[in-house]
């Protein structure tokens, strides 16, 4: 990844977060598909997936068990949070924000 050494570049530091942690983060207001997953994020994220990154992603998590598909709806197929992956989304969130302190400290003292 190229790097350019201007203050746009720290705007890339908010989106460190994979895409599967940002479904899981969709997920945890309540069941969507794949298109509401996509609208979500880019609302509270501002990170746009294509269909191979999203449907990928929502691969991976399904196989691992952190969230289950529903019946489908229509043509849309609805995925929602397992109580395995909301216990993995609140350890992975209690470490961002032990990090994100740190941070915060840190930076008050530089």
């Amino acid at each position: 990844m190229a790097r350019r050494d201007d203050v746009a570049d720290l705007e890339e530091f908010g989106r460190f977060a994979e895409p599967a942690l940002l479904i899981l983060v969709s997920l945890a207001a309540g069941p969507k598909h794949g298109y509401a997953i996509t609208e979500d994020i880019a609302d509270f994220a501002d990170v746009r997936f294509g269909p191979g990154s999203l449907y990928g992603a929502i691969a991976r998590l399904e196989s691992r068990g952190l969230i289950e598909a529903l019946d489908a709806e229509d043509r849309r197929n609805p995925y929602q949070l397992t109580a395995v992956g909301e216990k993995a989304l609140r350890a992975r969130l209690a470490s961002m924000q032990a990090v994100a302190k740190v941070g915060q400290r840190r930076l008050a003292h530089a």
